[in-house]
């Protein structure tokens, strides 16, 4: 508590406080009821968005990583093609060459259109989750790759030596190192892949930035919006920084 009521802090309290004041009594918020179901729509696309793409992307990342670290030739090379090429190109241009690239061929095949997956293939949002997943374990390759090669290989050699299968020894000792040591890690990409959302809004999906910058268009309002969209943004991000804290207390740092 003493800690928490220095001067500095104090005073900066004081100032973000005024701050909150200031923009709730000198800006304009009348606009916020008429948009209240819509933002709400967004905010729930955004963060639907987001969590399924991180475990998608985490989960294809994995064996991105696996294979970099410990996979014979024929299967490290591309899996380190695959994240020099996500890694090395711009995020809306990745969405924009499968939403508008890929996108445009598949009315081309009659089979396809007369297939049950094309009222889905004519959405914006399969394409959009497919180019952030994939965006997502390019980078995240690289963070596997990196803490798969830091767990000790004497755990490991001691594990085969004691005939422990090859999957129970990659369950039990070499992912949960792994992860914990790439958790600090996650935590940023996972808040630069929320930061990254906004992008789905250039193929027509209406998410939380879609609705500010509507209001905006609708209202000529600017700064209130973005504003709350600011503060939405920093609220979410605090919460994936608390997440992936309590999970770096619960993931083992050892084999058991």
């Amino acid at each position: 508590m003493r800690a928490f009521l220095l001067p500095h802090r104090i005073v900066m309290i004081l100032i973000a406080l005024g701050i909150v004041l200031w923009c709730a009594f000198s800006m304009r918020w009348d606009w916020i009821p008429k948009y209240t179901d819509l933002a709400l729509l967004g905010l729930w696309r955004t963060i639907w968005i987001l969590v399924v793409t991180t475990i998608l992307g985490f989960l294809l990342a994995i064996p991105l990583g696996l294979a970099q670290a410990i996979g014979p030739w024929y299967l490290a090379t591309p899996a380190r093609v695959f994240c020099t090429v996500i890694r090395g190109t711009p995020l809306l241009l990745q969405i924009w060459l499968l939403y508008y690239g890929l996108g445009s061929l598949f009315p081309q095949f009659p089979w396809i259109r007369s297939s049950e997956l094309w009222p889905y293939l004519r959405q914006a949002w399969p394409y959009a989750v497919l180019a952030l997943t994939l965006s997502y374990a390019g980078y995240e390759g690289e963070v596997m790759r990196g803490a798969f090669s830091s767990v000790a290989k004497g755990q490991v050699e001691a594990a085969k030596a004691f005939g422990m299968p090859r999957f129970t020894l990659f369950r039990r000792i070499w992912l949960p190192q792994a992860i914990q040591s790439a958790l600090p890690t996650l935590a940023g990409e996972t808040i630069l892949q929320l930061k990254a959302t906004p992008l789905v809004a250039s193929i027509t999906i209406i998410e939380i930035y879609a609705v500010a910058s509507r209001v905006r268009q609708d209202t000529f309002i600017v700064y209130e919006p973005l504003l709350l969209l600011a503060v939405i943004y920093m609220a979410i991000a605090g919460l994936i920084t608390l997440m992936f804290r309590w999970l770096e207390r619960r993931v083992p740092t050892k084999g058991v």
